[in-house]
C-alpha cells in the first residue's frame, strides 16, 4: 500500500516521497491544521514490529522535539498510525513530523567532489554549533554523517535525526539490522566499532570524519565490508587530508588528525574546543595543542592510562615478591560487615532517589531564556530585564524576518542560565541589499536562469511591442537594473514581441501617412504606388494599404496606393 495521500493523526497529509533510508521513508507533507509544509518520516514496518523499538523511538523523538536551534532540524510532532496491510493484518507505524528544509544533503554535494576549504570550515562550524547545543542538553547524536546534514538554498547548515540512532542501538534489533539501518560504518568512532559506551566525543570523532571527507571527497577509511571499515577505525591511523588534496592547509591537517584520535581522551573533548580550532585553522593558523585539562576529566573521568600515586604504589607492592607481610588480614566478619553496610547504603540512596518527584519549577538562582523571536529589541530587552537577565544587541540580515525584529538569541530560548547572564539578541536588518543585475537587451531564456542562480525569484513576464528590440529580448525589469534591492526579490520582466502596431492610414494624405509609418515608434518601410484612375482629391489621399491595421513584424514593407490624378 502506498503511503502517499494518507492522513496521519487527522491532520498530516502525506505527499510525495523525497528520500529513503535504511530505517525510514521521508515524504513531503502538509499540516492541515496550521497550513504549513512539513517533512514526514515513516518508519519501515520491519522495525515498527519491535515494541521495544517503538517505545524507545517515541521517547527519543520527544527528546529531540525539545531542542530548538537554528542549526537543528526541528521535530514538531511524533506518533503512531494504525495501517491495514494487504493481508488484513494491522500494523502500528511510528511517524515523526519534522521541519521541511528546502536544500541539499551534504552527501550529495560531496559526490560532486572535494569542497573548498573555506566552505568546509563554514559547514563543519555549523555542525559543531548544533552539537554544542545538543550536548548541553544531554543528547548525543551517535550518527553524524553527510546523510544527516542538510545545506539550505541560503547556505544554512541543518543537522537532523537527533536521537534516532540511540533509539536503534537501545532497541532489540540485531547487529546486522543495526548495520543495515545505519548504512555505512565509514563514520563510526572506534568505541562504536568495539561496541563500547559512547559519549559526546563520539559525535566529535564522526564530525572529524565528515570534515576529512569534505576536504578530500572521500572518507578516511574504505573497505569491501562494514566490518573491514570498522576495523580500520580501531587499528589504523588516517592519512593527512593534504596527502589526497594538496590544497588542504597544514593547519586543517592538524585539526583533522586530532579529531580522529583513536583514544577518546586524546581527541577533542568538547564541540567548543573543536570549533575554536577549526576557526583558527580556517584563518590560516595552526592551532596550539593544549594539555588535557581538569574540565575533560570532570566530564568524562580521567584517562584510563593515568593512575593515581596510591594505585601505582599498591601495584608495585603487589608485584614485589621480596617483601614479607607484616600485618594480619582483617577478620572475615569485618569484611562481611563492610559489604552489608555498603549494600544497605546503596539501597537507601536508590529508594530516596526513586521517591523524589520531578519538578518543573526553577530554583531561585536560575532563569530560563524566553522566546523572543519576532519581537522588537526594546520588548526583548524589557522581557529579559524582568528575569534579571541582561541584553546586548547584534544585527544580521535575514530574508525571512522583518527588519527590526528579533531573529534569535544566544543562548537560545529555553536555556537555563544564572541571573545577570548577558543574552545576545540578534535583530534583523532586513534582507541583504545587492545591486540588481542588468539583464536588458539579453534573451529572456538566458536572463531568467541568470537571476535565479543569484537567488532572485522570477515574477511576471509582460510582452511589449518594439520597433527595434528583437523578439524575446528583455526590454526592462522591475526592480530597475543597478538599483539596490533585497536579495531574493521577485523580478518582473518586460520582453519584446518583435512586432509593431500597424495603424490605419487609408484616407490620410500621402505626406502624413508616409511620415507616420517612418516614425521612431514604428520604423516601417512605405512603398508608394500611384493610382491614376481615381478622381483628383487634395493631398493625394491613401486609397489602400497592403498590411491591415494590427500587429506586424518589425521593419515590414507597406504598399500604399494613393490617388495621383
Amino acid at each position: 500500500m502506498t503511503d502517499e495521500g494518507r492522513l496521519l493523526a487527522g491532520r498530516y497529509r502525506v505527499g510525495a516521497s523525497i528520500g529513503r533510508g535504511g530505517m525510514s521513508d521521508v515524504h513531503i507533507g502538509t499540516d492541515s491544521r496550521l497550513g504549513r509544509t512539513v517533512a514526514i518520516k515513516l518508519l519501515k514496518s520491519s522495525l515498527a514490529a519491535d515494541p521495544a523499538f517503538r517505545t524507545r523511538f517515541r521517547q527519543e523523538a520527544q527528546a529531540a522535539a525539545r531542542m530548538a536551534h537554528p542549526t537543528i532540524v526541528r521535530v514538531f510532532d511524533a506518533g503512531e498510525e494504525t495501517i491495514a496491510e494487504d493481508d488484513g493484518t494491522e500494523t502500528q507505524i511510528p511517524f515523526i513530523i519534522m521541519e521541511f528544509v528546502d536544500g541539499r544533503l551534504l552527501k550529495d554535494i560531496i559526490k560532486e567532489g572535494a569542497i573548498e576549504a573555506t566552505e568546509a570550515v563554514r559547514i563543519i562550524d555549523g555542525v559543531l554549533t548544533a552539537l554544542e547545543y545538543s550536548h548541553r542538553a544531554g543528547v548525543v547524536h551517535r550518527d553524524i554523517k553527510p546523510g544527516n546534514i542538510m545545506i539550505t538554498k541560503a547556505g544554512q547548515v541543518k543537522v537532523m535525526d537527533f536521537g534516532i540512532a540511540r533509539a536503534i542501538s537501545d532497541s532489540a534489533t540485531t547487529v546486522a539490522q543495526t548495520t543495515a539501518i545505519l548504512g555505512t560504518a565509514s563514520y563510526f568512532s572506534p568505541e562504536q566499532a568495539k561496541g563500547e559506551s559512547v559519549d559526546a566525543r563520539t559525535d566529535l570523532y564522526s564530525s572529524g570524519v565528515v570534515l576529512f571527507e569534505m576536504l578530500t571527497g572521500r572518507p578516511p577509511f574504505r573497505g569491501d565490508t562494514p566490518v573491514a571499515v570498522a576495523y580500520q577505525h580501531v587499528s589504523e591511523a588516517p592519512v593527512k587530508p593534504s596527502s589526497i588534496n594538496p590544497k588542504v592547509s597544514p593547519a586543517l591537517d592538524t585539526v583533522v588528525v586530532h579529531a580522529l584520535a583513536k583514544d577518546r581522551f586524546d581527541r577533542y573533548q568538547s564541540a567548543v574546543e573543536f570549533r575554536n580550532d577549526v576557526e583558527t585553522a580556517g584563518a590560516g593558523h595552526i592551532p596550539v595543542r593544549r594539555p588535557a585539562d581538569d574540565v575533560a576529566g570532570g566530564l568524562f573521568g580521567a584517562p584510563p592510562e593515568v593512575a593515581s600515586t596510591s594505585e601505582l604504589a599498591l601495584k608495585q607492592l603487589a608485584e614485589d615478591q621480596t617483601m614479607d607481610r607484616t600485618q594480619r588480614r582483617p577478620p572475615v566478619i569485618w569484611i562481611w560487615a563492610g559489604i552489608v553496610s555498603v549494600v544497605v547504603i546503596v539501597i537507601a540512596v536508590m529508594f530516596w532517589a526513586l521517591s523524589l518527584s520531578p519538578s518543573n519549577e526553577l530554583p531561585e538562582s536560575s532563569r530560563r531564556v524566553p522566546v523572543l523571536v519576532g519581537t522588537s529589541y526594546d520588548d526583548a530587552q524589557n522581557a529579559l530585564l524582568e528575569l534579571d537577565l541582561a541584553a546586548t544587541k547584534a544585527e544580521e540580515s535575514s530574508a525571512t524576518v522583518a527588519k527590526d525584529e528579533v531573529i534569535r538569541t544566544e543562548p537560545p530560548s529555553g536555556t537555563i542560565a544564572p541571573p545577570a547572564t548577558v543574552v545576545k539578541v540578534y535583530v534583523s536588518t532586513g534582507a541583504e541589499l545587492v545591486e540588481m543585475p542588468d539583464t536588458t537587451n539579453q534573451p529572456f531564456a538566458a536572463a531568467e536562469p541568470f537571476l535565479l542562480e543569484r537567488d532572485f525569484v522570477s515574477g511576471s513576464v509582460t510582452t511589449e511591442n518594439s520597433p527595434d528590440v528583437a523578439e524575446g529580448i528583455v526590454i526592462d525589469t522591475v526592480p530597475e537594473p543597478h538599483s539596490q534591492t533585497p536579495l531574493g526579490s521577485t523580478v518582473d520582466f518586460t520582453v519584446s514581441t518583435g512586432l509593431v502596431t500597424m495603424p490605419n492610414v487609408v484616407g490620410q494624405s500621402l505626406t502624413a501617412a508616409n511620415q507616420l509609418l517612418q516614425t521612431p515608434d514604428l520604423q516601417l518601410v512605405p512603398v508608394l504606388e500611384p493610382d491614376y484612375t481615381c478622381d483628383q482629391l487634395p493631398g493625394s489621399p491613401i486609397t489602400t494599404q497592403s498590411l491591415a491595421p494590427g500587429d506586424v513584424p518589425q521593419q515590414s514593407e507597406v504598399e500604399l496606393t494613393y490617388c495621383a490624378n
